[in-house]
């Protein structure tokens, strides 16, 4: 069976399919707002009951989002999406 057909046949699976796609779609709505240097260091993590999470690729990347959590926040909530907070995580290789 084709992986697309199984994400649409599995209630799981669909639900693990659209919190994917909630979370690239966050990150596109706030990447304009992010510095080009930071961008690139930057991808989006999971989305949850309690929130959404940003993976920063090093410590220092982390603590510019921190510093930018609050506007990011305030345009998600601009375009539409019940934040309850960004989660700001660093990648571990």
């Amino acid at each position: 069976m084709p992986v697309a057909e199984a994400l649409r046949r599995s209630a799981p699976l669909a639900q693990l399919r659209a919190r994917l796609q909630d979370s690239n779609d966050r990150f596109q709505a706030i990447r304009a707002s992010l510095p080009e240097a930071l961008a690139r260091h930057v991808v989006p993590g999971p989305v949850d009951d309690e929130g959404w999470s940003l993976l920063a690729a090093n410590a220092a990347v982390a603590a510019k989002l921190r510093q930018l959590k609050p506007r990011l926040e305030a345009l998600l909530q601009e375009r539409g999406w019940q934040v309850s907070s960004i989660r700001i995580k660093v990648q571990s290789n």
